[in-house]
């Protein structure tokens, strides 16, 4: 197992009872400290027909200082925008992750529209995390005859800093997940449990843009370019899908981020393809984030209690927020809040190692799982 080990600490927030917003889960919450210094969660929140909402709690702990529930603030973002909305009604904004940018002084949140398109990267703006502005759907250029723009695409989180491009210019970096027709899980399952893997297109990407300033307010974002293919599916327990989790955070031993993996269940169901959605933890290098210092073999959370094996979708831990306990006065532990099978939100606790552990899970050239 890895040196990284989360220790789950409980249930933070359920579905109200009798709350039509939330008849159907609240899931993958973004967690982010505000500017008076509590911390905030914005949960999917998903109504009757799997129309989603964003909403806004402020986390409550004990004496501790662990998580132990959420006071309800409101709503951050609903389907406005046509991006956002489908012709039969539906629609969503779903799954956000939210980074304080310091170069720009701003909340950025970065969330799947459900559009008429299909899932797309969409961002919003916030000084105060009460008030956002859409900043419309993240574009991406071409690369190698591949047109990320065309394509769906979801996971995405922002670095809070800039970060140097390939070529080594500070830029806006963003990590993000495209799906590509064959590469998702109910697909990939379909194949062999030995495959050759189409790197380009079942892969993390990290790509860049130019931040644009006036009078230190972003008023819009560049095209994403400068694409450069991170981590594939290696691991058997990951060899379905990989995606992003929790946005990137730096610590001593560089950018740390919580990510998903998919494989197939392994007990036997009336499904035919049952899936199982685990974490891991992968770390950057803290100057080029395009290098992967470490890679969790093994998985570090996996479902196993009930509220994580049954529910809207079974089987399912997906992290999406981190907070780094600096209130604490214990900057090296981490509370990482992740979505229970589509339905509930739960909170663990991962202590960073002093040292990172031997080894690391590669991507070698011709990959196969």
């Amino acid at each position: 197992m890895s040196g990284f080990k989360l220790r789950r600490l409980g249930i933070v927030m359920e579905p109200e009872p009798g709350n039509p917003q939330e008849i159907e889960g609240v899931l993958n919450p973004a967690a982010v400290r505000g500017p008076d210094g509590a911390l905030y969660l914005f949960p999917r929140l998903v109504a009757c027909g799997n129309y989603s909402r964003i909403g806004i709690a402020r986390v409550q702990f004990n004496e501790a200082g662990d998580p132990v529930g959420v006071e309800r603030l409101g709503i951050a973002l609903e389907p406005e925008a046509d991006y956002e909305q489908r012709p039969n009604g539906g629609g969503g904004c779903e799954d956000p992750r939210i980074t304080l940018v310091e170069p720009l002084r701003r909340y950025i949140m970065t969330y799947t529209a459900f559009s008429p398109q299909g899932p797309r990267i969409a961002l919003a703006l916030s000084a105060d995390l009460f008030h956002w502005q859409r900043l419309g759907l993240a574009t991406f250029g071409p690369y190698k005859g591949i047109e990320f723009g065309d394509e769906d695409d979801k996971d995405a989180s922002l670095f809070p800093v800039a970060i140097p491009n390939p070529s080594g210019h500070p830029e806006l970096a963003i990590l993000h997940r495209p799906l590509f027709p064959g590469t998702r899980p109910e697909e990939t399952a379909c194949h062999a449990a030995s495959r050759e893997l189409d790197l380009d297109r079942e892969s993390i990407w990290i790509s860049y843009c130019p931040m644009v300033l006036q009078n230190r307010e972003p008023n819009r974002f560049g095209q994403f370019t400068s694409h450069h293919r991170l981590a594939a599916p290696v691991a058997p327990w990951e060899r379905l899908k990989i995606g992003g989790g929790t946005p990137p955070i730096l610590t001593r031993h560089g950018w740390l981020i919580i990510y998903h993996g998919v494989s197939e269940m392994t007990e036997p169901s009336n499904d035919p393809h049952p899936l199982c959605y685990s974490a891991g933890v992968m770390v950057l290098s803290g100057e080029h984030p395009q290098l992967i210092r470490y890679r969790s073999a093994e998985p570090v959370l996996t479902p196993v209690l009930p509220q994580e094996r049954n529910g809207t979708i079974a089987n399912v831990v997906f992290p999406t927020g981190i907070d780094r306990r600096d209130d604490l006065g214990t900057p090296d532990r981490f509370d990482v809040y992740y979505g229970m099978a589509d339905n509930r939100i739960g909170v663990a606790r991962l202590d960073l190692p002093e040292f990172l552990p031997p080894g690391k899970v590669a991507d070698p050239p011709g990959a196969k799982v």
